[in-house]
């Protein structure tokens, strides 16, 4: 391994939330003591944000002694932030540098200055391939830095990355959250109620919170002889960015499940008709909010309420609910699927760092699902979910729903 005592190690967290933040930070912290108990180790406070600022805090023993405790926490010690380094106008719009300053040069002076010699990223796609240009731009002007990113997205929507972390927990938390939502059909009857799940351009979350959903109602017992029958808590459909939805044809079959159990369950993720949204509010001259990164503030366009009310009239429903999962799902702790993952990413992480390889460690879908230290180049997002895979094409099936 390439360490000495003169290493130096900044771990930075950016982007949304996701349950593998705190605990992939806790895991760093403990493998470098193990490995490197001389190095020195800080954190950037609210990622990117931090970086340009100088914001930072020292990981001391007593942190190190007890790194472990982080495992059990959602949410990141270190702070978040939405930055993207390459677009110097929002930086300036948010005093994070000043005019005429090149945000990548600020944050390279920065590390130079703290002398840090390897960086962890913890986020998606836009922090890791933010942190592949900084990189870049360190060793184009001689300094070189060692930058390791590691995966999360609740998305699970980063190529060519098999299973970014935090998505399991983020399925599974989303499940236990609509399992009560669900027993709000006691509350009317013809009820419809939409659970709006994240994922703005990709379907995975959705469907596996579903999936999850659905397990959880096979470890019920209900009495059908007071109304408890399993058909009114379950899923009636999923609607996904990677599917088109025909209205009028998904109009006649929940009318006729409304018909015979009184309420329907929808499944939404949130990038599902939001091109449609976004046409809508254009044309009736409204302003669409986008993040630095350019991406539409789905929170403030309330996609889970456009199609309430696309729906609402046509189903002739009595009482309408539209309830949203996301920061819920995306807060908790990691989950034990995710936990084990976080554990053996991080180890690798720092294994490659000390060793000077570049690049996002993560389960590599063209290298045979290799946990492996992935190219920067190859990093990016967008990636979709893929319906045709066995288990929810079988979900669709049980649920009545045509792809």
């Amino acid at each position: 391994m390439a360490y000495s005592v003169k290493t130096k190690i900044a771990i930075l967290t950016s982007g949304g939330i996701a349950p593998c933040l705190s605990s992939s930070i806790g895991r760093l912290i403990l493998k470098y003591t193990e490995v490197a108990p001389e190095a020195e180790i800080i954190g950037y406070l609210h990622g990117y944000k931090g970086l340009l600022k100088g914001n930072s805090i020292t990981v001391t023993p007593e942190v190190r002694k007890y790194a472990e405790r982080l495992y059990k926490f959602g949410g990141s010690v270190f702070g978040n932030s939405r930055v993207k380094l390459s677009n110097a106008e929002n930086c300036v719009k948010n005093g994070y540098v000043k005019p005429g300053e090149n945000p990548l040069e600020v944050a390279a002076k920065q590390l130079q200055a703290d002398g840090v010699t390897i960086l962890h990223t913890i986020g998606g796609d836009d922090t890791n391939t933010t942190a592949a240009d900084l990189s870049a731009y360190l060793k184009q002007h001689g300094y070189d830095l060692t930058v390791v990113g590691i995966p999360k997205t609740v998305d699970n929507d980063v190529f060519p990355i098999k299973q970014t972390l935090g998505a399991f927990t983020a399925a599974e938390q989303g499940a236990i959250f609509f399992d009560n939502v669900s027993n709000e059909n006691t509350t009317s009857s013809r009820q419809l109620i939409i659970h709006e799940v994240m994922g703005r351009k990709c379907g995975w979350l959705t469907a596996a919170t579903a999936l999850e959903y659905r397990k959880l109602l096979k470890t019920k017992d209900f009495l059908p002889e007071v109304l408890l029958n399993k058909d009114r808590w379950d899923v009636d459909a999923i609607y996904l960015p990677e599917m088109p939805i025909d209205i009028e044809t998904e109009t006649k079959r929940l009318v006729k499940l409304l018909d015979e159990k009184d309420s329907v369950n929808i499944f939404l993720s949130e990038g599902a008709g939001v091109e449609d949204i976004v046409n809508e509010m254009e044309a009736n001259g409204e302003v669409v909010a986008r993040d630095a990164f350019g991406h539409v503030r789905i929170d403030e366009i309330n996609p889970g309420q456009w199609f309430a009310k696309q729906f609402a009239k046509k189903l002739s429903a009595e009482k309408v609910l539209v309830q949203k999962s996301g920061y819920f799902a995306r807060s908790a702790a990691p989950g034990a699927r995710d936990l084990e993952m976080i554990i053996e990413t991080a180890d690798l992480a720092v294994l490659n760092a000390l060793q000077g390889n570049s690049g996002v460690v993560g389960i590599d879908e063209d290298h045979n699902d290799k946990l492996r230290c992935i190219e920067f180049d190859r990093i990016k997002g967008g990636k979709p979910f893929d319906v045709t895979q066995e288990w929810f094409i079988e979900l669709l099936k049980e649920i009545g729903q045509k792809k």
